[in-house]
């Protein structure tokens, strides 16, 4: 369970810091401040007894599917009927035949339009109870707190879109070959020169898909040899690059920078664990916003470390570039820092920037290095032209009046919903500044229900549960938007206001419970 206080780091970790300059630390202070509210009792018990409870339903009715009474599609593997042998054990599926189909339906919504801050989503009908669904030519129109709309540039009009189109005409789709053949086109080009200037250091290499930006360039960067630290809240692409590269690697406490500190030292005092031999490189692996927590890596603390036991660190802004600091620079321009003493910068162009693909920034000895030896920039298709022309609008449109009237009131946003829903008395984690606002719901039944019943009121939302979070953590995760006004989060924050009184999920035992009307 997490900790019942604010989390202010600075407090806690053991490195020299200037104490003279006590703005600075104030200013630290605010920026660096989270909120983990520890779980309830009462609510882990009736959780555990909720799974439980799922799990002996789930055992009984496997029984009568082996016993022949219950007769259910999808309850078998139909390749052991065919002869073949099963793709996987019984248990691997067991929760998927008892608890994710029942629920299946508030999951992998299709969506029939723009996703911007209200969208359309296409209804479907389940008559075999979410095995299969049929869909009836309607949709739903709802409020968008799903998407990772940050800046709000998923729009089919505007300058953003005319320059795609325009893109589309001069170069077509598709480049029909890879970037170190003959797939590099000027776009290509332009698109690194800008991300590298934006992000004030010396190169920048672009891939196709963000997810294969972290799987396939941290094999590049790091071998056997190596030893990568690793936050515990990780993104699953980081953890397959770790795992892809060869190298040892080991977590540290979620933003815990004592814990880092001491794994560092004695990674160094004893090195290899079998051989004792010490270490190739070391390196820190942390993200700028955690996308299930809303909290935000201690980056000062990360630079200090780093600098004192010569380490080199890794930052994945995926959810943090174009939605943090005052210019969008990311968590680099949040807490002011000089961009360089972030080793590796990651970012992807599939949330703020509402296009495809991701990148990685540094050296340019960096940078060189991965154009050589990167699976993804060596295999795979170059980017085409109408998702690097959205990236280069955006990004230049993210330079000037209207990318800082976005930026502005995205933070506004943050704020306003994040102070609202505690005030209501809802356990919310994360940062106050995050884009991310997690709810923690625990209960499953809880989880399926306000989905459904959010839905009901015109509000699309994400929730989360097990086994994509603990056990205990159930949650629904808002993503805020530019492009939200204020009177849709008022009719969102209406809506979780009846739905969270109608299930009581007003968990918070540290704000006192209140109604919206109320505040």
């Amino acid at each position: 369970m997490k900790s019942t206080n604010f989390r202010m780091v600075n407090k806690n970790v053991e490195i020299n810091h200037d104490h003279n300059n006590k703005s600075k630390s104030i200013d630290e202070d605010d920026l660096q401040c989270e909120e983990f509210e520890e779980t309830p009792l009462y609510a882990a018990v009736l959780t555990y007894i909720s799974y439980a409870i799922l799990c002996l339903f789930g055992w009984l009715r496997d029984f009568l599917r082996q016993s022949k009474i219950e007769k259910k599609r999808g309850a078998v593997d139909p390749n052991a009927s065919l002869g073949f042998v099963p793709l996987y054990q019984s248990y691997e599926s067991f929760y998927t035949r008892n608890m994710y189909t029942r629920v299946r339906d508030i999951f992998n919504r299709p969506i029939a339009s723009v996703p911007g801050p209200q969208f359309e989503l296409t209804e479907r009908i389940s008559d075999d109870y979410n095995w299969t669904y049929r869909y009836t030519g309607k949709t739903v129109s709802a409020i968008n707190l799903g998407s990772y709309n940050y800046l709000g540039f998923a729009e089919k009009t505007g300058s953003c879109a005319i320059d795609t189109i325009n893109g589309l005409k001069s170069y077509a789709i598709a480049n029909c070959s890879t970037r170190s053949e003959i797939g590099t086109q000027r776009y290509h080009i332009e698109l690194e020169q800008l991300v590298a200037e934006f992000l004030g250091v010396e190169s920048c290499i672009a891939f196709g898909m963000g997810f294969a930006t972290n799987a396939l360039n941290i094999p590049v960067i790091a071998s056997k040899g190596d030893l990568i630290l690793s936050d515990e809240m990780n993104h699953i692409s980081l953890i397959l690059g770790m795992r892809l590269s060869g190298a040892c690697y080991q977590t540290f406490e979620h933003n815990d920078m004592n814990d880092l500190e001491k794994k560092l030292r004695a990674a160094i005092v004893h090195g290899h664990s079998r051989t004792n031999r010490p270490w190739k490189k070391i390196i820190i692996v942390v993200e700028g916003v955690y996308s299930m927590e809303g909290s935000i890596c201690r980056l000062p603390q990360l630079i200090e470390l780093k600098k004192k036991y010569k380490a080199y660190l890794y930052m994945d802004e995926a959810h943090s570039i174009g939605a943090m600091g005052k210019s969008g620079r990311g968590i680099v321009d949040y807490f002011n820092v000089n961009s360089n003493d972030v080793d590796i910068l990651m970012g992807t162009f599939t949330k703020s920037f509402g296009s495809a693909g991701g990148y990685i920034a540094g050296k340019k000895s960096l940078i060189d290095h991965i154009r050589v030896n990167s699976h993804a920039h060596t295999y795979a298709s170059s980017m085409s032209a109408p998702i690097v022309q959205q990236i280069i609008s955006s990004l230049q449109l993210l330079k000037g009046p209207e990318g800082q009237k976005r930026i502005n009131q995205l933070a506004d946003n943050a704020r306003y919903f994040r102070r609202k829903l505690v005030d209501m008395g809802f356990i919310i984690y994360g940062n106050k500044y995050s884009p991310v606002v997690p709810m923690l719901l625990y209960m499953p039944a809880r989880v399926t229900r306000f989905n459904r019943e959010m839905l009901r009121r015109g509000i699309a939302v994400v929730t989360v549960g097990f086994p994509a979070t603990k056990l205990l953590e159930a949650r629904v995760r808002f993503c805020l938007s530019a492009a939200h006004t204020r009177q849709m989060l008022d009719a969102a924050l209406e809506a979780i206001d009846e739905v969270g009184t109608d299930i009581s999920l007003r968990y918070s035992t540290r704000h006192k419970p209140q109604r919206l009307k109320d505040l």
